[in-house]
């Protein structure tokens, strides 16, 4: 066993000793080690971990050489204790480009042709609720998971208004139903048990 792979043993289980999951990085690392050795490279260096990170790369830019070479800081700032000729790569050495997907939009036809299909689920209620959810994430923009963690107000039919719905998650916005009518809500709440 070598020097670096041993150093990489001691860091996997120091980390994990802490509490961290290590799965990404006790995936990427040993390929690292596996570099260097191959190179006859005993010290971590910014360019070794840069030639790494783009050997594994090919033409498609992704996201996984900046993750590969955050793996390598980390290793290398343990490193930088016990070999003081090792080098941390900075932050930002390789960029991160997320890119996310542009949304699909769903026409009014649409959103009334799922909602119509829900009448086929068995039980009624599971139709409901299944109705009820995608007409609150059509009137509402909400995401499915805020959707469902909702904290459940007792909704005013009458006035046909919601007082303000609020999300479990910290960093969802508060909706408010104000100026929409609940037909989907007033399909579900004749139906459903109130406790």
């Amino acid at each position: 066993m070598t020097v670096l792979r041993e150093a990489l043993a001691d860091y996997l289980r120091l980390r994990r000793s802490l509490g961290h999951q290590m799965a990404e990085t006790a995936w990427l690392l040993p390929d690292f080690v596996a570099f260097m050795e191959d190179r006859g490279q005993t010290t971590v260096t910014i360019a070794a971990a840069l030639a790494w990170a783009k050997s594994r790369e090919g033409e498609v830019v992704t996201t996984v050489s900046p993750r590969r070479v955050t793996a390598v800081r980390g290793f290398a700032r343990q490193l930088i204790g016990t070999d003081p000729d090792t080098e941390v790569p900075p932050l930002g050495l390789l960029p991160y480009r997320q890119r996310w997907r542009p949304p699909f939009l769903y026409s009014d036809a649409d959103i009334a042709a799922v909602m119509a299909a829900t009448d086929t689920f068995d039980p009624p209620l599971r139709a409901a609720t299944y109705r009820t959810l995608i007409g609150l994430l059509a009137a509402t923009g909400l995401r499915v998971s805020e959707a469902i963690n909702l904290d459940r107000p007792q909704p005013k039919l009458s006035s046909g208004s919601c007082e303000e719905i609020r999300c479990a998650t910290s960093r969802s916005p508060s909706t408010s139903g104000h100026g929409r009518p609940p037909t989907a809500g007033q399909a579900l709440w004749p139906a459903v048990p109130r406790d």
